[in-house]
């Protein structure tokens, strides 16, 4: 066994985490590894400044470490305070100038989505359909097809019925790429936000068109809708936080 005079000379060069692991040794090196002069010393390495004052920024040197050495991955995320049966969609598509689809979606029909997919959808799409990945999903009925030589956009408003107000989630934006292997074609915009939200921005909406080989190369077949947030919110749960921070109008 290391004596104790042994160990004090030792430990001060030891990396956190390695520290960490003698205290999990025995009851006797837990005691030595404890004292937080040898924190101290582990925290001089990392944020020299800190040690310059005569008593830790924090209650201990050993909680300084265990508070920040490591990013925190994962927060517990608060119940947010929009519901989908306080929403509606407003999606409206066109083919050049001619409106092509144009529908009121009540929040729980897009949240509830498509389900199970119809037959005939590709495997690549139905797996992606089927992922645990949190998306947004309608089906189209009845279903539309869209010549690919013509310029196809799309907009969506999003209302709230506990306050009659709306937000904008995307504005006229392209189908600009076509994903013939995925069976999706793409389009997305900038959310805009409060200004109770100063600092957040770049962050898109995704809105897909999802299709089904028709046997023309020219033509896709759709079949359904789907949007998602997947730049950042990847639960219900954070779909509505974003939701809720949005520019309400």
């Amino acid at each position: 066994m290391l004596s104790e005079e042994v160990m004090k000379a030792v430990f001060p060069f030891l990396e956190g985490t390695d520290l960490v692991s003698c205290m999990g040794v025995s009851k006797r090196w837990r005691e030595i590894a404890q004292d937080d002069y040898l924190w101290k010393c582990v925290c001089a390495k990392r944020w020299p400044s800190t040690c310059k004052r005569p008593s830790p920024p924090t209650v201990t040197y050993y909680k300084l470490f265990q508070t920040f050495h490591k990013r925190q991955q994962h927060r517990t995320l608060l119940p947010p305070r929009l519901s989908f049966n306080e929403l509606e969609f407003y999606i409206d598509i066109w083919t050049e100038d001619t409106l092509i689809f144009s529908e009121v979606i009540p929040g729980p029909v897009l949240e509830k989505g498509i389900g199970v997919p119809p037959s005939g959808v590709g495997d690549m799409l139905r797996f992606h359909l089927e992922s645990p990945e949190y998306k947004m999903t309608l089906p189209v009925e009845p279903r539309f097809s869209v010549p690919l030589s013509q310029t196809v956009s799309v907009s969506v408003l999003v209302g709230r019925k506990d306050s009659d107000r709306v937000a904008r989630v995307i504005d006229k934006s392209k189908f600009d790429y076509v994903d013939r292997t995925a069976y999706r074609a793409l389009a997305y915009d900038y959310l805009d936000f409060s200004p109770f939200y100063p600092f957040v921005s770049g962050i898109r909406a995704w809105i897909s068109l999802l299709f089904m080989d028709c046997g023309n190369e020219g033509v896709i077949d759709v079949f359904g809708i789907e949007m998602d947030f997947c730049d950042i919110a990847n639960s219900k749960e954070e779909v509505l936080w974003l939701l809720d921070m949005l520019d309400w109008q």
